[in-house]
């Protein structure tokens, strides 16, 4: 055996690592216990707080953990009476590798510790006893970092080239999620928050300081209208994984809760807005759902090379979902890439247009919505494939066909889906409702009634005045189910005999039926209207809805989903744990099945989500990226809201459904989009009409102009100082073949001329 100068190294790294550890457990409980890996060490002081947090990447060592504000390595939370406990003792354990941590309610933690090269592994192994503590909360973990945040997978980011670290959290494990304990049915508010990337370029007027919160824009209703501030210090929130305090600093965190038991909560993603006020749910009780097991990775790395060097192996190493596309990782910037978005009915092109501009996957959006409906077993089109409701000039086609031709070009095709509203005419809606569905409240009908009888009395008037849903409260959706009958009504009497008022017998096509007293009542949970009008599942009939889809894509060739309504995974109150499972559910029928990662976008982000989605191109034109005037959001500020949520959390930075070619489109048009996805990382769903690219003069050299960008960023081939240059948008470009295979000419316009020349190869990174 031959023993290379790398094998050596690492061998003697190991031993060393070994009798690190020796050491660190043999450490009085007077001394602070001390933890490395190969960019990052922390101390850990006799009291169970992290007093310091350093980059050991670079001379000379920076300190991160603020002189005053000491993180708590774990806490504990009794939500009863809201109140948080914090370590006061730890003593280091060298026999079974871990920290015993100790609390003023006299509870006792036990938490495993795991050094990793890349990161530090925490999980906790024990609490005894309990003593009312329903949730445990690892951090927050404070850092001087006042430069970037990112709130869904919890991250603090200082990107200047002076300072180039980031400090960060993944959760291990499916109920851990990203987050604070107290936070009311484990989805975050969605608000704004006042915070300055950088002071100097970006002061905060006086009337604003560091950490305010204010609600969204609009009527709460229409969601572009939620996106109502330009300036830079408006921070919109998608999660609270990382927070900022009154000085600028961000801290992280995460949270693992008992799922066990039922409890209430008072939940609106939006809670400040009048047209979402909260309703009050009762949440279902999760057997076997617990924060006994629940694990973190905590690291530091020079934030450039976080994504792949460190994130990227936490997620290999542990088991995380790893997605790919064409072998890569999606959050690999090389791997990102546009699809095509169908408009107008017609599809005799689609697929030979996707091909030549070396996308991977066609939208089918122009089909419109398609639903959760198990009654069909996942067959959209029949169990013959009958119908055929894509359009070609040479004979329509069903889902199956059409996919079958796109395969022969490496390309997948897809639907939007309700996500989890169950429909009307639906399996699990009606005219026979599931018995496994959401509720807001359970009561009993005090009144035996006919099939015709309208005067319904309750035991219990309690919430139940509350409309609907959360979400936009639609009158049309407030309903109940008893038995197998569904029935409207809206208002309850505030007097004895409580009665339920404006009532609607056989709501949905149920069948109206007799009832007796004592039968049970259940006030459904639901989504809202505007065509998406639906029930909620349960969290088991929401199992199955995962993995109808899954079942879906295999029976009829689909690839891609654009998730309308993702927020409904948060209606059932268990929030991010919701999605997370929902998502795994799906791509756990998928590997069964033995079809390929299902690629896809969604109506929001979030750190349940952010593992298994690819892309987020929501919304879509002038309110996401202007491609005329340049501006990231000419409409609202939508496009500068959603960059900078998702350039702050490694994830891919969606342009929408945008860009479409028309007879007036030009070749210099897509020099520039295409210079802006690859120099800051994004993608968009591309919107082709056949009838109007086919007007476009200049659409043949469109196709090869995006094809030539995209091929030289599969290959790698742009470098990092070429990569800030091109996401400038004032600046523009003309990307070329070069002479030989797999290298690029990208030239530097201005006034047409060229400017800079720079000679880009491609990287051979896999």
């Amino acid at each position: 055996m031959i023993f290379t100068p790398l094998f050596m190294k690492k061998v003697a790294r190991n031993i060393l690592m070994l009798l690190f550890t020796i050491l660190l457990f043999n450490c009085s409980n007077d001394d602070k216990g001390s933890f490395s890996t190969d960019y990052f060490k922390i101390e850990i002081n006799p009291k169970g707080y992290i007093t310091s947090m350093v980059n050991i990447s670079k001379n000379p060592y920076r300190e991160f953990s603020p002189l005053e504000k000491p993180s708590p390595l774990l806490q504990l939370y009794d939500g009863k009476k809201k109140m948080y406990y914090q370590p006061v003792d730890a003593k280091f354990n060298q026999a079974d590798r871990s920290i015993t941590l100790s609390y003023s309610n006299g509870s006792v933690a036990q938490v495993l510790l795991s050094t990793q090269e890349k990161y530090l592994k925490f999980t906790l192994e024990s609490l005894s006893p309990r003593n009312e503590i329903d949730g445990i909360q690892w951090g927050p973990y404070h850092t001087n970092i006042t430069n970037l945040f990112g709130e869904i997978i919890g991250v603090a980011r200082d990107t200047s080239a002076v300072v180039n670290y980031a400090i960060g959290m993944l959760a291990l494990d499916d109920n851990t999620i990203g987050g604070t304990s107290e936070t009311i049915a484990d989805a975050a508010p969605f608000q704004y928050i006042i915070h300055s990337p950088d002071p100097e370029i970006y002061p905060l007027p006086d009337s604003l300081h560091e950490g305010q919160i204010f609600t969204l824009g609009g009527d709460g209703i229409s969601d572009v209208a939620f996106y109502a501030h330009k300036e830079p210090y408006y921070r919109i929130m998608y999660g609270n994984s990382a927070l900022v305090d009154e000085k600028g600093q961000i801290s992280i965190n995460y949270h693992s809760r008992d799922r066990t038991f039922e409890r209430e909560v008072y939940y609106s993603l939006i809670p400040n807005m009048p047209a979402n006020t909260p309703n009050h749910l009762e949440i279902q009780p999760l057997a076997g759902v617990d924060f006994i097991g629940s694990s973190i990775a905590l690291w530091g790395s020079p934030d450039s090379s976080a994504l792949l060097d460190v994130i990227q192996d936490i997620v290999l190493k542990e088991g995380l979902p790893y997605p790919t596309i064409d072998g890569k990782w999606v959050k690999d910037p090389s791997a990102f890439v546009p699809d095509a978005m169908t408009n107008g009915s017609l599809n005799d092109s689609i697929i030979s247009y996707t091909s030549r501009m070396g996308f991977k996957a066609i939208s089918l959006y122009d089909q419109g919505f398609i639903k959760p409906d198990r009654g069909n077993e996942g067959y959209l089109d029949g169990k013959q494939f009958e119908k055929k409701p894509i359009q070609l000039t040479s004979g329509n086609k069903s889902h199956k066909e059409f996919s079958e031709m796109a395969a022969k070009h490496g390309i997948s095709i897809g639907r939007t889906p309700i996500t989890n509203a169950l429909a009307p005419g639906t399996k699990d809606a009606s005219p026979l409702p599931n018995d496994s569905l959401c509720y807001q409240q359970k009561r009993l009908l005090v009144n035996n009634i006919s099939q015709t009888d309208t005067i319904l009395i309750v035991d219990d008037p309690t919430h139940l005045e509350e409309i609907a849903s959360w979400e936009g409260h639609a009158e049309n959706l407030n309903m109940i189910k008893i038995g197998k009958e569904l029935i409207y009504y809206l208002g309850v009497s505030q007097e004895k005999p409580y009665r339920l008022l404006n009532v609607k017998r056989g709501y949905w096509e149920t069948t109206a039926t007799e009832h007796q007293s004592n039968d049970t009542i259940y006030k459904l949970q639901v989504t809202l209207n505007y065509g998406y009008d639906g029930l909620i599942p349960n969290m088991q009939l929401q199992d199955k809805i995962a993995e109808y889809y899954a079942d879906v894509c295999f029976i009829n060739g689909l690839g891609y989903y654009d998730f309308d309504g993702q927020e409904f995974l948060f209606n059932n109150g268990h929030g991010y744990y919701s999605a997370k499972r929902f998502f795994r559910k799906m791509f756990e029928r998928a590997e069964v099945l033995g079809i390929p990662t299902i690629r896809f976008t969604g109506a929001t982000l979030s750190e349940g989500s952010w593992h298994y989605q690819s892309i987020w191109n929501v919304g879509g034109g002038k309110n996401l990226y202007d491609v005329e005037t340049r501006e990231w959001g000419s409409t609202t500020s939508q496009g500068k809201d959603l960059r900078d949520v998702t350039y702050a959390n490694f994830f891919p930075i969606g342009m929408g459904g945008n860009f479409p070619i028309n007879a007036n489109s030009t070749v210099e048009q897509y020099e520039h989009i295409q210079a802006i996805s690859v120099g800051l990382g994004t993608t968009y769903s591309l919107v082709l009409n056949q009838k109007d690219v086919e007007n476009c003069p200049e659409k043949d050299a469109i196709f090869k102009t995006i094809r030539i960008w995209e091929d030289a960023r599969a290959a790698d081939a742009f470098p990092l100082s070429v990569k800030k240059m091109l996401a400038d948008p004032k600046k523009n470009w003309k990307l070329n073949e070069g002479e030989k295979k797999n290298t690029w000419v990208l030239n530097e316009l201005i006034d047409g001329l060229t400017n800079k020349t720079f000679a880009l190869t491609a990287s051979g990174r896999k």
